[in-house]
């Protein structure tokens, strides 16, 4: 059954959550997102709730407010300890307060404690972020606003404490959600597209540029809203100059002007047609319980499409990964036919049986693996991202980020945008999510294609700007670019000209032995009133590199003990001091908020519960009361004993987080009924789908056997194929050409996902120079009913 929760009063009964509200305002591909939660205290008695909820890994809280009655509190970013000890001294003093904390392990989850509540009252609390929107393979923006929050998975001997969980059922957790989005661009809207029902696009002007767009009536919050964005002339190069804050010192991020750049690159088209035909290709994946069901079978129909569409001459291995991990070859072979059928096996073996999410081992284990001469590692990871210890997982990749591109995956909702995205990120390569409906294939085809493009080396930008003024880059250096994604470049503008003249950024590399450049203009005046929004973003772009520098000293076991404190303490103390001047989050600061009023003191103990947690199909929070069952350095001390036993399944890492826990024995997981409900509708092709059965056919050198295999594939008897092969050609190249006018005759809409294999086909067949390839493309058209043109076959 699904579950979902709610504040709970002590005789199980909901606090309910009268409902959210959800305003998105997207400029060109930044979002502004503004999150309202209203809530009522039936008790007779004052409540504290701490509920956990789940934002983009790479969102900046810049905004975070409390309204109880008609008391509004704004808060403000302080140092986490010293918020949090503001937090007690007020909930001891009898006032209300208001906390706002980001987990120290996983930047997309955050805790949220509301302090006193008195009884009959309404909380109504206020919470903006601001994202930068992901490009998809097809051009779109997406925007996605997370609506479940999956039991992470914490390896023993990780960072981190655990907490115990239960659930109610739906029915007992009445709720409503609002979601509006604004959308305006130079540029016309052309469509936006849902995982849920929308109310018709309606536009704002003549030329289509600003357009509004609301989820229809009755939508219950029990997935993440997702929306794909897309733009007529979609993605060109621009700079947009935001001015200084007034009130801020000169000199500083939030005192100078900042610049933020969006990079487009468009290769040339001679280089792209050639793919890369070598690499050392490891694919690693999830087989932890929560994969079960469509999720692992998706995975090992993926799997066969990409064993398929490698080149030959490269080399590849898989790994498979749990609480422990397996992978198919000692080290990484040569992919060949022999190889290719024996890794197949394996695949088709595969179950979802291996327990936990441990990611950490496997990719350590890889990472010590010795890299092939002239073979670049490529990663696909593949996992529903229910990891706890994402930040020392993003860490290990970039360490190794010098000698391997990193292509990330999320599977189902729930998925860790933290841990997916920082992964692609500090690998220098690119995140896809799959949820809902969404088909795996395309979406990791296409990915395979980016890891084909010929790698980009020496990148360098370079400015041209007055004299008098100088750029401080703040984004860290670009080291991957590829063909349709964006890059962004932030920088401070230092420094004053008189002088009237036109600014230019170029961004310069090699692509193939090729010299390249992307040159964008500019100039100082800010663009548009944005506000802070992109010296915000500026911010989070410092803080999360400042952040992951921490993390690395954990990395380097040869650092003295004293020498590795003084380091981490002076990038935190950078952090710390930024996060407060920008007004955004980071996981050492935290936002809080004291009513220091006289009418706002609260008398008597604060009734106390754990809560129950959703992990499928309702927004990504857990709710709890605090009892004071004493002062609150007790009740700090009571919450850190009660976390001590690890929960292999359930642990959110919450101690970090400042969430209160009780005595109570923990809950049976929930974990895989959780699941159940986002596999079932998981897309995942069938084992009897014709394309994948012609796919399994196909050899490792790209061409097919002319069996009756694949005549029934083809929908044909062998004695029809075989009577209109010409009698010049050979078995093989008929029967390589019959499938691929199929594919073209019949599974266009799905080029994506065969469109490499199908290359493959076309280049053994031009290696053959065979004379008879035009009378077999003439009489595959014939047999199989198509309309194929030679040309269009690669041929």
């Amino acid at each position: 059954m699904v579950r979902r929760c709610g504040l709970l009063t002590n005789n199980r009964e909901p606090v309910p959550l009268k409902g959210i509200e959800v305003a998105l305002e997207v400029k060109d591909h930044v979002a502004t997102v503004v999150s309202t939660l209203h809530y009522d205290n039936k008790e007779d008695k004052a409540i504290e709730a701490v509920f956990v909820f789940p934002l983009p890994g790479d969102a900046a809280v810049c905004h975070f407010s409390a309204k109880v009655g008609q008391t509004e509190i704004v808060a403000e970013v302080k140092e986490k300890q010293e918020a949090r000890e503001e937090y007690d001294d007020a909930l001891s003093s009898g006032q209300q307060a208001f906390l706002l904390e980001e987990s120290e392990q996983s930047s997309d989850i955050f805790s949220l404690s509301v302090g006193s509540l008195p009884p009959g009252e309404s909380a109504s609390i206020r919470l903006e972020y601001i994202i930068e929107l992901a490009v998809q393979a097809d051009d779109a923006l997406r925007f996605c606003l997370p609506a479940v929050l999956n039991p992470r998975y914490q390896p023993q001997g990780s960072e981190g404490g655990g907490v115990q969980m239960t659930s109610v059922p739906a029915s007992q957790v009445p709720y409503s959600l609002s979601f509006s989005a604004r959308v305006s661009s130079p540029r016309q809207v052309s469509k936006i597209d849902s995982n849920c029902s929308l109310e018709p696009l309606q536009y704002l002007n003549a030329e289509q540029s600003q357009a509004v767009v609301k989820l229809a009536a009755g939508h219950k919050f029990d997935r993440d809203v997702e929306l794909l964005i897309y733009y007529q002339d979609a993605h060109q190069p621009a700079a947009v100059v935001e001015a200084g804050q007034v009130s801020a010192k000169p000199g500083t991020l939030m005192g100078d002007a900042v610049v933020m750049l969006s990079v487009y690159p468009e290769f040339p088209q001679a280089v792209m047609s050639s793919l890369a035909s070598s690499g050392e290709f490891v694919f690693l994946l999830d087989r932890s319980e929560s994969m079960s069901g469509t999720r692992i079978s998706s995975a090992r129909d993926t799997l066969l499409l990409l064993l398929k569409s490698l080149p030959m001459g490269c080399y590849f291995n898989i790994y498979s990964f749990g609480s422990s991990f397996e992978h198919i070859f000692p080290t990484s072979v040569e992919y060949s036919e022999k190889t290719m059928e024996e890794a197949l096996k394996k695949v088709k073996e595969m179950q979802a049986n291996l327990r936990g999410t441990a990611i950490l081992q496997p990719l350590k284990h890889i990472y010590n693996q010795p890299c092939i001469p002239s073979q670049p590692r490529q990663l696909f990871v593949f996992t529903d991202g229910k990891v706890g210890n994402t930040k020392e997982v993003t860490s290990l990749v970039k360490k190794n980020s010098t000698s391997h591109r990193c292509f990330s995956f999320g599977i189902g909702e729930g998925a860790s945008t933290a841990l997916i995205n920082g992964m692609a990120k500090e690998g220098g390569g690119h995140a896809q999510f799959i949820t809902g409906a969404d088909r795996m294939q395309p979406k990791v085809m296409q990915t395979l294609r980016f890891a084909l493009q010929p790698a980009v080396e020496d990148i360098s930008v370079t400015w041209d700007l007055p004299q008098g003024v100088t750029a401080i880059v703040l984004s860290p250096p670009l080291t991957a670019i590829f063909q349709g994604q964006r890059s962004l470049i932030y920088a401070q503008l230092t420094g004053q000209s008189s002088e009237a003249k036109d600014c230019f950024v170029t961004v310069k590399y090699n692509l193939a032995g090729h010299p390249t450049q992307n040159q964008i203009p500019f100039t100082l005046q800010p663009t548009e009133e944005t506000g802070l929004t992109i010296h915000r973003l500026s911010a989070r772009t410092v803080i999360r590199s400042l952040e992951t520098e921490k993390n690395n000293y954990d990395l380097m076991p040869f650092m003295e003990r004293e020498d590795k404190k003084e380091e981490e303490d002076g990038v935190k103390q950078k952090v710390v001091e930024l996060s407060v001047q920008s007004g955004v989050s980071s996981s050492h600061t935290a936002f809080i908020a004291v009513h220091k009023g006289e009418s706002s003191t609260t008398q008597g103990p604060l009734l106390h519960q754990i809560i129950p947690v959703p992990s499928c199909s309702m927004p990504r929070r857990m709710f709890s009361f605090s009892s004071s069952l004493g002062d609150c350095d007790s009740m700090r001390k009571r919450m850190v004993n009660a976390g001590q036993k690890h929960f292999e399944e359930q642990n959110f890492d919450l101690l970090k987080m400042g969430m209160r826990s009780s005595k109570k024995k923990s809950a049976p997981s929930t974990r895989n009924s959780a699941d159940s409900c986002v596999e079932k509708t998981l897309a995942s092709s069938s084992p009897t789908d014709p394309l994948l059965q012609l796919v399994s056919l196909q050899k490792a050198s790209g061409s097919w056997e002319l069996k009756p295999t694949l005549a029934a594939v083809l929908g044909k008897t062998s004695k029809e194929v075989e009577k209109l092969k010409p009698a010049s050609a050979n078995e093989n190249v008929w029967a390589t050409i019959l499938a691929l006018v199929w594919l073209h005759g019949f599974k266009s809409d799905a080029e994506v996902e065969w469109k490499l294999l199908a290359r493959k086909a076309a280049s053994w067949l031009l290696s053959l120079n065979a004379p008879s390839v035009t009378d077999c493309v003439v009489a595959a058209n014939t047999l199989l009913g198509c309309n194929v043109q030679k040309d269009t076959l690669g041929l």
